[in-house]
């Protein structure tokens, strides 16, 4: 059976919803990613403008403004609720580690 989309999120996809909790344009996404993770994630801009697009149609995003090619956007409530279902699942992970390898 496929995968829904959106089920789970990579890494990518969890830090362009949170850098949206704020109304941000795409290079300013570009800057926060690597910024928040200590440089351990980078976007690229094919990625990220595909991600957008998807996120739009899905819903969890919205745009807020576009001057000329620049254009902003921000998380709605179905983003909101998709970053925290996300989260539950990382800690679920992390609790299931943590129960089967206790001295990890």
């Amino acid at each position: 059976m496929a995968r829904s989309k959106f089920q789970t999120l990579t890494e990518q996809m969890f830090y362009i919803l949170l850098c949206l909790r704020t109304e941000c344009c795409g290079m300013d996404i570009m800057d926060k990613v690597p910024e928040m993770t200590g440089g351990r994630v980078q976007v690229g801009s094919g990625t990220l403008y595909n991600l957008l697009e998807q996120f739009l149609d899905a819903g969890m995003i919205c745009e807020t403004k576009a001057e000329g090619r620049r254009r902003s956007y921000i998380l709605t409530e179905k983003g909101c609720e998709m970053l925290k279902n996300e989260k539950e699942r990382l800690l679920q992970q992390i609790a299931d580690y943590d129960r089967f390898f206790p001295e990890g």
